[in-house]
């Protein structure tokens, strides 16, 4: 984004989906492997909408990953904030390809073997799918042309761990073809916050929170904390089931 912003400040708002059957399942969650919600991930949806209910964000506009498992939760969310969801493809989880798409994660290991991201970020995690690198590269250009088209607007955008990780790596400029030393663990449903904004005559990029998930306080799943009960999802990687 440039260092003009004729609208003010822009908000994105980013929710990563409630918890969905490939995160527990560990199956490659690409448009023909991915189930939606698992019966925990729509409570936990249903206890984001209650938030935004209470008007705490002034929402302009909602977007929403294509993949089921974000359109869900973006369709129960919606009516807190009286908005139709936006699909947008490019904000989909790392990409798997068609051959890999539904295969649990012990398949995939036996068809395609194991692709150490951090060792190989340009390495295809299957014949057809994307690499680290280039996920990377998609969520910088996705998060920047959202932001230009919503100038000066607030927008919640329902997408995927992967993408919330690569806020993180676009946003801060770290290089994209490397996975970062320290591991981030986004919990299901939670918000993460950038504004861009003017600071000393420039316009800057603000982390204003990260893993906000607060409205998940005493949800009870037979989990002792909430990292246990609301972010059940086993993160296998490179499986794109964030």
């Amino acid at each position: 984004m440039t260092d003009t912003n004729e609208g003010g400040e822009t908000r994105l708002l980013l929710v990563r989906h409630g918890q969905a059957h490939v995160n527990v399942s560990q199956v490659l969650g690409g448009m023909r492997g991915d189930t939606g919600l698992t019966a925990l991930g729509r409570l936990q949806a249903t206890r984001l909408r209650d938030r935004l209910a209470t008007g705490e964000f002034q929402v302009d506009v909602l977007l929403e990953s294509s993949l089921p498992r974000a359109r869900e939760t973006a369709e129960i969310i919606a009516p807190a904030l009286s908005l139709p969801p936006q699909l947008d493809d490019d904000l989909h989880e790392i990409r798997v390809g068609d051959d890999g798409d539904g295969l649990t994660l012990e398949e995939y290991k036996r068809r395609f073997g194991w692709v150490d991201i951090a060792q190989n970020p340009h390495t295809r995690i299957d014949p057809g799918g994307e690499s680290w690198a280039r996920f990377m590269l998609r969520v910088g250009e996705t998060l920047t042309r959202i932001a230009r088209e919503h100038r000066g607007k607030t927008v919640v955008v329902v997408c995927h761990g992967g993408v919330i990780d690569g806020s993180l790596v676009h946003f801060f400029g770290m290089n994209p073809a490397a996975v970062p030393p320290a591991r981030l663990h986004t919990i299901n449903t939670s918000l993460t916050c950038w504004t861009h904004t003017r600071h000393n005559d420039r316009w800057i990029w603000r982390l204003d929170f990260y893993n906000d998930a607060h409205h998940l306080t005493g949800l009870d799943s037979g989990a002792s904390n909430i990292e246990e009960a609301g972010a059940v999802d086993t993160p296998a990687e490179p499986v794109p089931s964030g």
